[in-house]
């Protein structure tokens, strides 16, 4: 009789590891480069809130992560910078950000750069996104009907931006958010065609636990105040 008591104990303690009983201390986060100082922020922000939690980043073109996520990489959550990418993943995901793009040119604009048809001029050497990233695409959107020649396609934004940072081309057309994250290194042009290619932001739990509070968190009030302050547009409706 004892020993069957011993085993139906030990049962109930191995059947309680397997489901999920130890809680996960490590959360793993695929984001889109644009995303890198706010969810940065975000993530010191959840690691205070539960001590012993570490989070993991994993940022870049958000083409290249659904890539890594659909070959098997280890992402508890995945937030891309548009629905088309996020697609290749999930369809489950939420909208929680927008974005739009912006011409950053070095301090000083030397190239007097003052809008999109600036962009044109053949003195003038500008660095884009890919066009199978969501910023490339973005960029094919409002350069259409303008002969636009770049010296340089990037795979994500934050290297197009590095590319007007180290003095290589007169503008790059980034995310304004990538502008203002570099502020005092470069300078933001803002122009109305930008409104035609907006990004929506997707993100999605691939696992739970964890993965469900951080996008909890980003959803959250307290994540749209991060967001917001960092020149993302609010989620539409």
């Amino acid at each position: 009789m004892r020993g069957l008591v011993a085993i139906a104990v030990l049962l109930t303690v191995l059947t309680g590891c397997g489901s999920g009983g130890a809680e996960k201390k490590e959360l793993t986060v695929f984001a889109a480069a644009s995303l890198t100082e706010t969810f940065t922020a975000l993530g010191a922000r959840f690691e205070a809130a539960r001590p012993g939690v570490k989070v993991t980043f994993n940022f870049g073109s958000s083409a290249t992560l659904a890539q890594q996520i659909g070959k098997g990489a280890p992402a508890d959550v995945f937030a891309a910078a548009s629905p088309a990418t996020m697609k290749q993943v999930s369809d489950k995901a939420r909208v929680f950000a927008r974005n739009r793009l912006e011409i950053a040119v070095p301090k000083g604009n030397p190239a007097r750069v003052a809008g999109l048809a600036d962009l044109a001029r053949p003195e003038v050497t500008v660095a884009l996104c890919a066009p199978q990233v969501p910023c490339g695409a973005a960029a094919a959107k409002v350069l259409q009907g303008l002969k636009v020649t770049p010296v340089t396609l990037e795979q994500d934004v934050k290297a197009t931006l590095t590319k007007v940072t180290l003095g290589e081309v007169d503008a790059a057309l980034v995310y304004r958010t990538d502008v203002r994250a570099a502020a005092g290194k470069v300078e933001g042009v803002e122009f109305a065609e930008s409104a035609r290619a907006v990004n929506d932001y997707p993100i999605v739990a691939l696992t739970g636990g964890l993965a469900d509070d951080f996008v909890s968190l980003v959803l959250s009030e307290q994540g749209r105040g991060v967001l917001t302050a960092a020149g993302f547009e609010g989620a539409a409706g």
